[in-house]
């Protein structure tokens, strides 16, 4: 699920989950969970314990699940780990309830932690004391982004309407197979064994109908395992309760700005048939005989323009590039065949390589060779850049766009 400023609610939260439990049990090795019993010592375990985990998690850096993307923002899922960390050190309300949660079972079992199911005991509250808290983030800058009051508790309901939706979609989709609920939510019989019109018409979050919610929830009494969220005695959802409007309302806010997002890495290519003669005409030229061949440059340029020894390669940059896949030489080669920039003057290489990318595509004759990912024969990925450039890719986004504006200022 996508929503405006939110980093948390997406398929990668599993993962991120993972890590941080994982990362925690190897903290309270050395943090004993005893010492969270005592209401004055738990305030500086706080400490000790971001320390400790925030060590494990820098250690597991290297590790797949780190590397994994954890949204569709570019955070990868070490990222949104270290990040979540970080804000418990700031919210420290939600490590004294985690405190308080140890010693409630501590209070029923004694020193839970040291039994054979103490790390999963232990692993379980973690996950609950994060799980709060990536709510309360979220909402906090979702809040921030669209000027709109959201509590964690109304997050929650957001992720429980879209987790809705992919549950009737899957079952419209298998609608034969699951006929008898499918008619529940529509609330209709169904037809033979014609497809119902509206499994067709189900194409995304923001056309599942508000009244579909309220009877698949309903259904789960009779063809699930109990109550449906809406039809629990919880009042975590009364608001939501047989009220359609604020369902469909929320609803379409979730589609609509996926659909919005989702289209923010586009480059939209020229039309296919522009595209072809645009190619037919490259290879005509350059397969001309010798003379009516492409433009060559001449030699008073050359001249003109000596190519400079380029600097040694830092260590850093070095580094920098390996750490997304590219030559360890590659920003010093590439800062090397770089151009007189002009409005692109004062940007690093990876924002004036990233104006390329969007502008010019990943491929052009005009990139010199030392620009390319010899992987890929192409420019590096935006990814990549950010990763050059040291900032995250939602930053490197913002200043080319900035950069190409611009460069569009600037134009005759």
């Amino acid at each position: 699920m996508r929503l405006p400023g939110t980093r948390y609610q997406e398929h990668g939260w599993e993962q991120v989950r993972k890590m941080l439990g994982h990362c925690s049990l190897l903290a309270f090795v050395q943090c004993p969970p005893a010492e969270l019993l005592d209401g004055a010592a738990a305030g500086r375990a706080l400490d000790m314990y971001v320390d400790l985990t925030g060590e494990a998690l820098r250690e597991a850096g290297s590790r797949l699940r780190a590397e994994q993307a954890g949204n569709s923002y570019g955070d990868s899922v070490q990222e949104l780990a270290m990040s979540l960390l970080y804000e418990l050190q700031a919210r420290p309300a939600d490590w004294s309830a985690f405190c308080g949660a140890v010693a409630a079972e501590h209070a029923r079992s004694g020193a839970f932690w040291e039994g054979p199911a103490g790390d999963a005991i232990l692993r379980k509250k973690v996950n609950d004391m994060y799980a709060v808290l990536r709510d309360k983030v979220d909402s906090d800058n979702y809040q921030a982004a669209c000027g709109r009051t959201c509590s964690p508790n109304k997050m929650y309901a957001y992720r429980m309407l879209d987790t809705a939706y992919g549950e009737i979609a899957s079952l419209f989709g298998a609608w034969q197979q699951h006929a008898a609920q499918v008619a529940a939510i529509l609330g209709r019989e169904l037809a033979g064994a014609a497809q119902p019109i509206e499994t067709r018409q189900l194409t995304s979050i923001a056309s599942c109908r508000p009244e579909w919610i309220i009877r698949w929830s309903e259904s789960l009494e009779r063809f699930g395992d109990g109550a449906g969220p809406l039809h629990t005695r919880s009042k975590r959802f009364s608001s939501l309760k047989n009220s359609e409007e604020k369902i469909g309302t929320m609803l379409r806010e979730i589609g609509d700005y996926e659909e919005l997002s989702s289209n923010r890495d586009q480059d939209w290519l020229q039309d296919a048939g522009d595209a072809a003669l645009w190619l037919e005409d490259l290879w005509r030229v350059c397969e001309a005989p010798e003379g009516d061949g492409p433009d060559q440059i001449l030699p008073a340029l050359e001249e003109e323009f000596p190519e400079e020894a380029p600097a040694p390669v830092p260590l850093f940059d070095s580094a920098l590039a390996s750490a997304v896949s590219l030559p360890p030489r590659y920003m010093e080669l590439a800062w090397a065949a770089q151009n007189r920039a002009g409005v692109l003057e004062a940007q690093s290489l990876p924002v004036r390589l990233a104006v390329y990318l969007k502008m010019l595509g990943p491929a052009d004759d005009s990139y010199p060779a030392e620009w390319l990912d010899p992987e890929t024969g192409e420019l590096p990925t935006m990814q990549q850049l950010a990763g050059l450039d040291q900032v995250s890719l939602p930053t490197l986004r913002k200043r080319r766009d900035l950069a190409i504006a611009a460069l569009l200022a600037a134009a005759p």
